[in-house]
């Protein structure tokens, strides 16, 4: 399959992508060979042509009325994101959300391996997360360089974010996948992609309270 990973694609796009991948591993259990734009779309609420046009960044064709090959399309879709490929990550801040990370066993579908936590935390370096060994601060910069890592999940204090965040990259980190609400400095060639919990909690609930306020007791 040809190498698209250097090719533009927006934002809204590559977010939709992992969806099409989840409707197609719950279509997997029909045995079916071929699944359609339409099918993905009615799933997810989303319009077919939006899909075609996502799809169509992928490098691969449908068949009129038939649609595309399951097993074709899901391999073009992990390709796409790299996640055919085992991302070995380091993840700093091991207290209750960073050892639930480290608990999440789904990361490895998508090619993500936590190999090794850090923390400020004294009494849990040396102990292990499910797993997982647990290191001092002090060996960050240095672990990061000896084993050639390039994906940081930070899960610290807000207070120290931006500190830590500057220790994984003079270590040789390229992607933060930042759990903390503070906007990083960083210089340009760093990918940072920040999960906003607070937004994301913040629309759901917005949305629950309006909804209670038309239903009918």
């Amino acid at each position: 399959m040809q190498d698209r990973s250097n090719i533009k694609v927006s934002m809204p796009t590559i977010r939709r992508l992992p969806r099409y991948l989840q409707v197609l591993k719950q279509c997997s259990h029909e045995q079916c060979e071929f699944i359609s734009s339409t099918r993905i779309a009615a799933e997810l609420g989303f319009e077919a042509i939006q899909v075609r046009k996502d799809i169509e960044v992928l490098g691969i064709k449908g068949q009129p009325r038939i649609g595309y090959k399951m097993t074709e399309l899901a391999s073009a879709i992990e390709s796409f994101l790299s996640w055919d490929n085992d991302n070995e990550a380091f993840i700093v801040g091991v207290g209750h959300l960073g050892s639930a990370l480290i608990g999440y066993k789904g990361f490895e579908d998508y090619g993500l391996k936590i190999i090794a936590g850090f923390d400020a935390n004294e009494e849990l370096v040396g102990s292990s997360v499910n797993g997982i060994q647990i290191f001092s601060m002090d060996k960050l910069v240095e672990l990061i360089a000896r084993l050639k890592i390039h994906i940081g999940i930070l899960a610290v204090p807000d207070s120290a974010a931006q500190e830590v965040a500057e220790l994984m990259i003079a270590g040789g980190i390229i992607g933060i996948w930042n759990f903390t609400p503070v906007r990083l400095s960083v210089p340009e060639n760093i990918i940072v992609e920040r999960v906003d919990l607070a937004s994301s909690l913040a629309v759901l609930s917005r949305k629950t309270s309006r909804q209670l306020k038309t239903r009918v007791f």
